[in-house]
């Protein structure tokens, strides 16, 4: 008997989710990443598949993938967890996203966002409104979800208040300013590392800004607060610069510890509080999401409400293709960042 060739008419209902996708893969630590292709997986029922638009390039990636951080990967693995992008599938138990979504995620528990697709749980994605563009969604919500969280919740700034950021020309440091400045309206003193940055940090409201050295920063607080020291210290950088910035809290003020970007963890001796009676704090937004996921899942929201509204905005100091992963490495290696890195992966 014959057989019958039939013509088959595939119909294009929207989104499709390909069987396999581009993605920069890590083979073995501290080696470049390899641009490779990888097979869609079956998702749980709680997950979100997204087609990914942009990719935050932080230094928690570069460090995994040097083998210098405390998470050590299994291999292969793929980086990014900061992503923005559209909804391509979601699983059976997920009922507040559906495909289309234009949306932004953190995933720090399965990352793989160095890539046109990634798998999230759906307590880590949020929708992203229409006026704000993918880029500034993957710049926004780590960040500034972290500042928020320090500055806010933690350390209940007031307008008026005297602010001095550490690292105030990186990403979390610059979203500290921003909202500081001009949520808050606080009198912000950005520390940064180059005069270049120092602009930068002035211009996204700084009341001040300065290239760090001991003499020159308690001489700026001094003027700035007229001899009384800063209400909050908002740090992420760790070693000397925090041991150093501690001369600078007020009697009552608060330390707020947001990071180690100087891979140095200092040690403080608890009786260095008593003198001036000031707290010691910290913040990690990957801890709120476990200890309390109503407050990780609204500081998101805030963030986005507020940058829909006008009233803080990401810097994104360069923007790479995803073939070019291993170029914003070097780019963040260099030091040559401000604000946050980007990858574009559509």
């Amino acid at each position: 008997m014959a057989l019958r060739r039939c013509m088959v008419t595939v119909v294009n209902t929207g989104i499709r989710r390909a069987s396999t996708f581009k993605a920069a893969v890590l083979k073995e630590v501290g080696q470049p990443l390899k641009i490779d292709e990888i097979k869609s997986g079956k998702l749980a029922k709680d997950q979100v598949r997204l087609k990914v638009n942009k990719c935050g390039v932080n230094s928690a990636d570069l460090q995994i993938c040097k083998g210098e951080y405390h998470i050590k990967p299994k291999l292969p693995f793929v980086p990014g967890f900061e992503v923005a992008g559209e909804v391509l599938e979601i699983g059976s138990g997920v009922k507040t996203l559906q495909k289309g979504d234009r949306v932004v995620g953190l995933n720090k528990d399965l990352f793989s966002g160095f890539a046109q697709q990634c798998v999230l749980n759906q307590n880590d994605v949020w929708l992203l409104p229409g006026g704000i563009k993918f880029g500034e969604g993957a710049a926004l919500t780590d960040a500034y979800a972290t500042a928020l969280l320090g500055l806010a919740r933690r350390a209940q700034l007031q307008e008026g208040d005297t602010v001095l950021v550490t690292a105030a020309a990186g990403g979390l440091g610059l979203a500290a300013v921003d909202l500081a400045a001009n949520v808050y309206r606080a009198k912000v003193i950005g520390v940064c590392g180059t005069e270049d940055k120092a602009s930068l940090v002035r211009e996204k409201g700084a009341w001040a800004a300065l290239t760090y050295s001991p003499q020159h920063l308690r001489a700026k607080v001094e003027e700035v607060t007229v001899g009384k020291g800063v209400k909050v210290i908002f740090d992420a950088v760790g070693g000397h610069v925090f041991q150093e910035s501690l001369n600078c809290v007020a009697h009552e003020g608060m330390v707020v510890v947001a990071g180690f970007a100087s891979k140095e963890i200092p040690q403080v001796e608890t009786s260095s509080l008593l003198p001036k009676a000031f707290s010691l704090v910290g913040v990690s937004l990957s801890n709120y999401r476990v200890s309390d996921p109503e407050v990780y899942r609204q500081s998101v929201e805030d963030v986005i409400d507020m940058c829909e509204q006008g009233l803080i905005s990401p810097h994104i100091s360069a923007e790479f293709d995803l073939e070019n992963v291993n170029e914003a490495f070097e780019f963040l290696r260099e030091r040559k960042s401000t604000g946050k890195v980007i990858l574009d992966c559509d």
